[in-house]
């Protein structure tokens, strides 16, 4: 920020008049860029030519009618804040989307693992053995038709032989040969 004070300030006086400031947001490049990617509105309406004497006079906090390098520096530091905070919001608004999409995903998978745990438990016991699981899996049609249009993959996986009895053992997490609802 400094150095593009330096830029425009050609005279070397220390402080940024108009023309200065005409001239550097005119042609050179350098100051340009800066200025478009600064984030301070104030800074940014430097490049424009009906807004200029509103943006002098809004960094000319002193009404001198000169900008010196704290003016200048106190303009960015607000840049810089705004920026920060408007970072700070975009990461707070994904990540409260994030965890709405989570929410919605374990709420959907829980939904269906239930039915599916509702449609296998033909006994209404609470449980369901591994065998029932096998047989339900294997040979009940609403069972497996449910499984495959759930539209859920960590619970289509019941489908495949070579994995359910790997699968069960692990989903049997108090390893007493049963599962019920909440496991």
């Amino acid at each position: 920020a400094r150095m593009v004070f330096d830029m425009i300030d050609v005279d070397n006086s220390g402080t940024l008049v108009k023309q200065e400031i005409i001239q550097a947001v005119s042609s050179d490049q350098k100051v340009i860029d800066f200025l478009v990617n600064c984030g301070n509105p104030n800074l940014q309406y430097l490049l424009v030519p009906a807004r200029l004497e509103l943006a002098l006079n809004q960094l000319d906090t002193d009404s001198d009618g000169e900008i010196d390098a704290c003016e200048w520096e106190q303009a960015i530091e607000a840049a810089l804040k705004a920026k920060l905070e408007q970072r700070r919001a975009q990461r707070e608004k994904a990540a409260a989307a994030d965890r709405k999409e989570i929410e919605e995903f374990t709420a959907e998978f829980l939904n269906a693992a239930r039915e599916c745990f509702q449609l296998i438990d033909k006994d209404d016991s609470g449980t369901l053995t591994k065998d029932e699981i096998v047989k339900a899996v294997t040979s009940d049609k609403i069972v497996i038709q449910f499984l495959r249009s759930c539209g859920e993959a960590n619970l289509q996986f019941l489908l495949q032989p070579a994995r359910l009895g790997k699968a069960l053992d692990v989903l049997d997490t108090s390893k007493d040969g049963e599962l019920d609802i909440d496991e």
